[in-house]
């Protein structure tokens, strides 16, 4: 199975603040997903695809920190104090069906293969041993199911698709070949900026309301 776009993660200060920023944004209300108790976070989700969705996800204020810096760039000062003020695009997530592999032959280190789960749900994921953004969130996460089905089936339906996720960032074709090397180059549509610009992702979603776009914080800022 060639790599596929698995979801796209959406974080916040609290999930109070996500879910409010969506239904700003999407017109929906995202329902209540699970706890990640191995990253001290939990979040809220909906189907974007038959095997895409949308991730809402914040530091969980009940569990314990974890033993290792947490997923996504959460606990960078830097992400926080982004995300405190305003909910985000901050990343994406591919899937494969063999994750050792690809984090093998990726062009540089997506993280190391650790198993994860919530509820009935496992899988493996690449996590940098920092917790890092990947090229400030520009480049996926690797990831690999662990069921039969994919988990965005089950997911709330809220007449919501993804229509394109681009990327613009000041060095297109180093991008292009990072994403080459993991099979992804094809999943997002690449626009250059200018040198001095900062890089940022922008999703465009189909929804009951029309199309609409989220972006990454670096589209808030200016030019250096």
């Amino acid at each position: 199975m060639p790599t596929q776009l698995d979801h796209l993660v959406i974080a916040a200060r609290d999930l109070e603040q996500g879910v409010a920023y969506l239904e700003q944004q999407l017109g929906v209300t995202l329902p209540p997903g699970g706890e990640h108790p191995r990253m001290g976070t939990h979040n809220h989700l909906m189907r974007l695809g038959d095997n895409l969705f949308l991730e809402v996800i914040a530091i969980s204020p009940t569990l314990p920190p974890p033993e290792q810096p947490r997923w996504f760039g959460l606990d960078d000062p830097l992400v926080r104090a982004s995300i405190n003020a305003r909910p985000s695009l901050l990343t994406w997530v591919v899937n494969c069906d063999d994750i050792g592999h690809l984090l093998q032959q990726a062009a540089l280190p997506f993280g190391r293969r650790e198993a994860v789960s919530r509820g009935e749900l496992n899988w493996y994921f690449g996590i940098p041993e920092d917790g890092r953004l990947l090229a400030g969130g520009m480049l996926p996460y690797l990831m690999q199911w662990q069921v039969e089905e994919h988990p965005a089936q089950r997911m709330a339906d809220l007449d919501c698709r993804l229509h394109q996720l681009h990327i613009h960032h000041p060095y297109p074709l180093w991008l292009i070949a990072m994403l080459e090397s993991i099979g992804a180059a094809d999943l997002v549509q690449v626009h250059p900026l200018f040198t001095n610009h900062v890089p940022f992702l922008a999703a465009e979603i189909d929804t009951p309301a029309g199309r609409r776009v989220l972006r990454s914080p670096g589209a808030l800022l200016p030019a250096q």
